[in-house]
């Protein structure tokens, strides 16, 4: 099922339909726990969580840029900081041990009104969203939804229209992103 957008279009380009998640592709994230081990360099492993500016302290290297990296970009940085000064051909896994939490905000006329947590290296559609919320109460107006969401710093509002949308079946799901706040306004009679 599909949602008609309406709104600020020149902060966020159409989301494409979400592919399964892979360990290689998941990006790493600011409050994302992560274990470092350097084949044969006891003393090099390393748990560490990624600072909000997307930071992180190793040992040896110092402070090194995970977030928004790759585990398999990441561990290549850090075999390159380490193959630099101090190792020779070092062989480094980089593990995710415990996810950053992902979470969005449903208000107005549903069921549930509340926040939710996007489940680990899945998305979340608008409509799996509102299900979340416990679906919408009879007083809700589907022509009448917003999103906002902040993106590089400036904060965007979508307006969707879902009665439009469950006709438009080409038209591929509105997906929700960390931190969006959905808001289902009341119906007027």
């Amino acid at each position: 099922m599909a949602i008609a957008i309406a709104g600020d279009f020149a902060a966020l380009a159409p989301v494409p339909a979400p592919a399964p998640v892979q360990a290689q592709t998941y990006i790493l994230s600011p409050n994302d726990v992560v274990q470092v081990k350097v084949y044969q360099e006891d003393d090099l492993e390393t748990r560490m969580r990624i600072a909000k500016d997307g930071t992180s302290s190793f040992p040896l290297i110092g402070v090194v840029q995970l977030g928004g990296k790759t585990v398999e970009q990441a561990s290549s940085l850090i075999k390159e900081k380490l193959a630099k000064d101090y190792l020779v051909n070092p062989q480094v896994t980089l593990t995710v041990m415990d996810y950053a939490k992902r979470r969005f905000t449903v208000l107005g006329q549903v069921q549930k009104p509340g926040t939710f947590e996007i489940p680990n290296e899945e998305s979340v559609s608008f409509l799996q969203a509102i299900a979340m919320a416990g679906g919408y109460t009879r007083l809700a107006s589907k022509a009448n939804v917003t999103v906002t969401r902040i993106t590089a710093g400036r904060k965007s509002t979508f307006s969707l229209d879902v009665n439009a949308a469950t006709s438009a079946v080409e038209q591929k799901p509105f997906e929700i992103l960390p931190d969006d706040t959905i808001t289902i306004s009341e119906r007027v009679f």
